[in-house]
């Protein structure tokens, strides 16, 4: 039974022959032969099975001899035989429950041991690898085919009675001074088996009533037998040395449990360090190739180097750290996220670097040499090369890799995707932390983030890029989110969220950003976020653009730029605050309450915004001078008293709401009540919607300011507006069909108009310096927009929509725009406003040559000639030096082309 080689043994070929003798041919080969001839002949349906064949045979044989056998040593191997047969072939053994291999080693360990003091045994001068060999043999016997009810309690019957014939003979040779010897030992071990699966058998099977008194009588026989011997069991203790080489022996001849070995040799620190146990883990490195065993490893690595200090044990350390490091290098990227795992759970955020200060001695160096290769490479068939690379830094120091990765993917231009990439390659760096509050855990990545990048970033290329590796962290490609949007609000945002803070704008970006970002659950992950104070400070900063103009000049605020995206945000926030936000209806309407009376306080427009998150809740509340100027329904709208908006100030009201949104636009522009009848009435709206208009504009969003000129446009269209059009800048009286272009040299009039307001006396000290620019920017735009509609009214020079002549209206209309924009120029404060307004020029010139340049009447020449004096006539006015000298190199260039045109 202990036969495993195929090549043929001495012992089984002796018993072949002893059991030929006894008449048992029909079996001898199935039941003798190597382990894969175990199972029989399937053809000899007949045959007796191989377990009968052997336990008949060596029950017959002790039954001829037991009364010959004297000797105590054979006694005790005789019983120990029959013993380990009953339980191999019977139901007494425990299926698939082997022994832990602690004690599995233990036993190995104590034969060895008999066989080493015990001169007498065979195995007295073998070495250490043939004893290992040998012990692992006679403790793995191969399964067997079971014997029948009655076989087995035959044989039972039979042990009994033998331990009734030798138990006092051997009870006395056991308790001698002589001790222990192998074969004493394996009756012990066995016996002591055999009555715990006696009690088992007898609680868990059905049995006879004969069948019952031979249980009984063989554990009453066993169990007395054991009770004066079993202190000799115990032994003294086992070598620690010993138990270490027969486990590192199992380990490199890879016998039997050898993976199991690898185990308890990892994690036992009793062996570790000594020369042969850093050999053994050298050799057989192979073995070690698993997560779990890697972390035993480091675990015993971390305890050595705390105790040991000294110059050799550094070596070891170094040695050791050396051969785990190249069996976590051969580990699958999910296996070195499961070590990553349990160093993080272990040594948290600093990882082995706390302890293993002779291995990171030259941490850093690795690191950047690491890292500036993989910044120089960027590319995806080099993703895994670098994830490789990364996955040993992070085994070594994890907080100090990711900081890294976060800086460079800052400061590398263009290099943010991809070591995000590399990043999301380790989720379980998501790996939450809670230093100081363990209700408030923080993740590694974003803490690394925080201290490595956030507050340092210097430059607006540096903040979009922070930006974009936010976003592939919480949304990357092809792996798990490393980071979730409930993270970035709370670590980046809710802090920063106040008028008075350095990072809000940034802080906006990354809320506008997360709030794109889909919840991958039911619960959306703004209702960890604290969504009704997030909403309360939205309205706050709101509300501060209200000032912008007025705030003292060393108080933070984010820039007006920021104004859209503050308002984009709070659209989304009140598309994602459901109901279902809260956890009960009745807790839902006390925060829409809530909200609502906090931002009473605040500017009455700020409601408006509200509208889509209050819902039927609460009526939109207004000052009570629009319902002068608009059929508001009484059942939607409210009038609030409000000290600001006087008799007069409707309009006012009525344009602050177009601005809110462009569904609110277009109920205005329904609701308003202008009667076009009466010219009184029509001149009174239109000198109230250029005070208005000049009173909204530098408040205004670029967003804001599109709605309004939709509103103007609408207005023009339908006759509502009115604005004549002066011919202030017109040499002759131009015979051309300008009715489709009305509407855009209305605009262009009413523009500057309204400057010419806004820059005359009665203004003078209404707006500080830098808004100014804000201004001309805006009004820049709608220049810019004017073009493109004219442009589109006339349709491509080459072919015009209507005829050639059309050309020559684009040339007037162009003409016309230049010179508005020059006089608005005029009238501006120095603030250095020249930029937007050189650039927009450029480009109504540009347009004026190509249209011009397209007509081919035979006075377009003259035309142009006299178009491009007066041009430069008019530039030659502006007081801007910058201005006036770009523009009239342009025209000089123009009248260089025409010049060279054919007549």
């Amino acid at each position: 039974m202990k036969h495993r080689e195929e090549q043929e043994d001495a012992t089984v070929s002796a018993f072949s022959t002893l059991i030929r003798q006894h008449g048992c041919e029909s079996s001898l080969d199935d039941g003798l032969q190597p382990p894969k001839r175990f199972k029989g002949d399937p053809g000899s349906l007949n045959d007796p099975p191989a377990a009968t064949s052997l336990l008949v045979a060596l029950i017959e044989g002790l039954k001829q001899t037991y009364r010959s056998i004297a000797q105590p040593r054979a006694r005790c191997y005789a019983l120990a035989n029959l013993v380990e047969l009953l339980t191999a072939f019977t139901e007494l053994g425990a299926e698939g429950s082997p022994l832990p291999v602690v004690e599995y080693l233990e036993k190995i360990s104590s034969v060895v041991s008999l066989w080493t003091s015990d001169t007498e045994s065979q195995f007295h001068h073998s070495g250490l690898d043939e004893k290992v060999k040998e012990a692992e043999r006679s403790m793995s016997l191969l399964p067997m085919a079971k014997l029948s009810r009655e076989e087995l309690f035959g044989g039972l019957d039979f042990l009994c009675r033998l331990l009734h014939a030798w138990g006092e003979e051997l009870q006395g040779t056991l308790s001698s001074s002589e001790g222990l010897c192998y074969e004493s030992y394996r009756l012990l071990d066995t016996l002591t088996t055999l009555g715990k699966n006696l009690v088992c058998f007898s609680e868990t099977r059905d049995l006879g009533e004969h069948e019952t008194r031979v249980v009984l009588e063989l554990t009453q026989v066993t169990k007395d037998f054991l009770k004066e011997t079993s202190a000799s069991l115990k032994g003294k203790d086992l070598d620690a040395s010993l138990v270490s080489s027969v486990a590192m022996t199992i380990i490199e001849q890879k016998l039997d449990r050898h993976v199991e070995m690898c185990s308890v040799f990892a994690s036992e620190k009793t062996w570790a360090f000594s020369k042969d146990w850093a050999d053994c883990l050298v050799k057989s490195k192979a073995l070690f190739q698993k997560p779990e065993l890697v972390l035993k490893l480091l675990e015993t690595l971390v305890n050595f180097a705390v105790s040991r200090q000294d110059k050799e044990g550094r070596e070891l350390q170094m040695r050791v750290t050396k051969a785990i490091v190249e069996c976590y290098t051969e580990l699958s990227l999910t296996d070195k996220n499961k070590v990553i795992s349990g160093i993080l759970a272990s040594w948290g955020g600093p990882g082995l670097s706390l302890n293993l200060q002779a291995v990171m001695e030259g941490f850093q160096e690795d690191l950047n040499v690491t890292f500036n290769q993989i910044t120089k490479s960027v590319s995806d068939e080099g993703l895994t090369r670098a994830v490789a690379s990364v996955a040993r830094l992070v085994l070594l120091h994890p907080e100090a890799t990711v900081k890294q990765v976060c800086n460079l993917a800052v400061v590398n231009l263009g290099a943010h995707q991809f070591l995000a990439q590399i990043l999301c390659s380790f989720p379980v760096l998501s790996f939450l932390e809670t230093p100081d509050d363990p209700g408030r855990p923080c993740s590694l990545v974003v803490r690394c983030l925080e201290e490595a990048v956030w507050g340092r970033l210097s430059t607006v290329r540096e903040e979009e890029q922070f930006l974009e590796f936010l976003a592939v962290l919480m949304q990357p490609s092809s792996a798990a989110p490393l980071v979730s949007p409930a993270e970035v609000t709370k670590a980046f945002v809710l802090p920063y969220l106040k008028s008075d803070c350095a990072q809000i704008d940034l802080s906006l970006q990354i809320l506008s950003k997360v709030l794109g970002i889909q919840s991958c659950s039911e619960e959306h992950w703004i209702k960890s976020c604290h969504p009704f104070p997030l909403l309360l400070s939205l309205c706050r900063l709101l509300d501060g653009y209200t000032k912008y103009w007025h705030r003292p000049k060393d108080q933070l605020f984010p820039l007006l730029e920021s104004k859209d995206l503050v308002l984009s945000i709070l659209c989304q926030l009140c598309e994602v605050v459901r109901p279902e936000a809260a956890p009960s209806p009745e807790l839902w309407v006390q925060s829409l309450a809530w909200l609502h009376r906090k931002v009473a306080s605040l500017d009455w427009t700020i409601g408006l915004r509200l509208k889509k998150l209050y819902g039927d809740h609460f009526k939109n509340e207004v000052p009570a001078t629009l319902f002068e100027i608009c059929t508001l329904p009484e059942d939607e709208w409210t009038s609030q008293p409000l000290p600001a908006y006087g008799p007069g100030s409707g309009l006012l009201a009525w344009m602050e709401c177009c601005c809110v949104s462009t569904a609110l636009r277009e109920t205005m522009l329904t609701l308003l009540t202008v009667s076009v009848d009466n010219p009184e009435e029509v001149n009174l709206f239109s000198k109230g919607f250029l005070v208005a208009l000049i009173q909204v504009l530098p408040w205004c969003s670029h967003s804001e300011w599109k709605r309004l000129t939709h509103v103007v446009e609408n207005l023009l269209q339908r006759q509502v507006l009115h604005v004549p059009y002066t011919l202030e800048y017109v040499q002759y009286m131009p015979l051309l069909n300008l009715r489709p272009f009305a509407c855009c040299l209305q605009f262009s009039v009413l523009l500057l108009r309204g400057f010419q307001l806004l820059c005359s006396s009665s203004c003078s000290s209404w707006l500080p310096a830098e808004a100014w620019l804000h201004v001309v920017q805006l009004y820049c735009s709608s220049l810019t927009d004017l073009l493109g509609s004219v442009k589109s009214t006339a349709g491509l020079p080459s072919h015009p929509k209507e005829d050639r002549t059309s050309t020559q209206e684009v040339s007037f209309v162009c003409i016309q725009m230049f010179c508005h924009l020059l006089h608005v120029a005029a009238m501006l404060p120095d603030t250095g406003c020249g930029e937007p307004l050189v650039v927009v020029a450029l480009e109504i010139l540009s347009q004026y040559e190509t249209f011009s340049s397209a007509d081919t009447s035979p006075s377009n020449a003259l035309r142009r000639a006299n178009e491009r004096h007066f041009l430069e006539s008019i530039t030659d006015n502006v007081g801007d030096e910058a201005l006036r000298g770009t523009l009239l190199q342009k025209l000089g260039k123009l009248g260089a082309r025409s010049a060279g045109e054919p007549a």
